[in-house]
């Protein structure tokens, strides 16, 4: 995919070699699963229907939706990275419901009224002009078709992101906060600023619910393992260490341990509370 548009810096973040998003994918299905699940809930997939899950990364949420649709449906995974997308056509294989793209939600142009239901786990919180992304998402809606998705509520409320972030913040100066409204994980975190976006887009009928759990991150590995995820894999420590002197790394990796050990038990992971948004609306 030629990164050029304006999503071009995303489209060179997802196609990175240097990522580690499909080493480590079946960890982050096993953690955020359960919510992307309860988002499915939500909007209510039902059989025969059409669906396009949007950043469907490696294919776990699409496999589950062709799973709720049944034969008679049919899903299509949309995404960006093409190494997520070569992992999830083989997590797919053998499913005859299931078809893959690799396309810019923002400005790929898309069957007019085929779906029935748009579906995104954490993936439509990065467009550089979100309105148009969803008017574009909304166009490939039937006239009432349903948009669900799940994406993250703000730093605060999500325990297994702040508490390392803070304990690297002992030892590296951390990089000043996004300006609001800046394509990243927390983006979506107002709820007030996305009922905007999703009503200039032309959805209806929006419902927020304030979802919260006990995450197991890492997927259950053990301490040491989680501690290297998040140091080299996702969330904003991570983002945060990229920046910073190698040097501190192994002093970094002692702070966030030590903040981590509370929250381990033998057997059961590192288990923390994290919080979303479960959104739903109508085209």
């Amino acid at each position: 995919m030629i990164a050029e548009g304006p999503n071009a810096e995303q489209i060179v973040y997802w196609n990175a070699p240097e990522r580690k998003w499909v080493a480590l994918q079946d960890v982050l299905d096993q953690q955020i699963r359960p919510l992307g699940r309860a988002a499915m809930e939500r909007v209510g997939i039902a059989s025969g229907e059409r669906v396009l899950d949007v950043g469907c990364g490696t294919g776990d949420t699409t496999v589950e939706l062709a799973r709720r649709v049944g034969p008679r449906g049919a899903v299509t995974g949309l995404d960006l990275s093409e190494p997520m997308l070569a992992s999830a056509r083989k997590r797919a294989a053998g499913i005859g419901n299931v078809t893959f793209q690799q396309a810019d939600a923002q400005t790929t142009r898309l069957e007019a009224g085929h779906f029935d239901v748009c579906f995104s786990r954490f993936g439509v919180m990065f467009f550089s002009d979100p309105v148009a992304a969803f008017s574009n998402l909304r166009a490939a809606l039937r006239p009432g078709g349903r948009l669900g998705f799940v994406c993250w509520q703000a730093l605060p409320k999500n325990p297994w992101m702040q508490v390392p972030l803070a304990a690297a913040a002992r030892h590296i100066t951390l990089p000043p906060p996004p300006e609001p409204g800046t394509p990243g994980p927390f983006s979506f975190a107002d709820p007030e600023r996305v009922r905007g976006i999703l009503e200039h887009a032309g959805f209806t009928d929006f419902a927020f619910d304030d979802h919260r759990a006990t995450l197991t991150i890492g997927g259950g590995q053990d301490l040491d393992e989680v501690v290297e995820i998040l140091l080299t894999g996702v969330g904003p420590t991570s983002a945060a260490l990229r920046q910073a002197d190698p040097g501190v790394r192994t002093t970094v990796a002692a702070s966030v341990r030590e903040a981590l050990a509370p929250h381990h038990a033998p057997g059961a992971g590192v288990r923390m509370d994290g919080s979303c948004w479960l959104v739903t609306g109508r085209a």
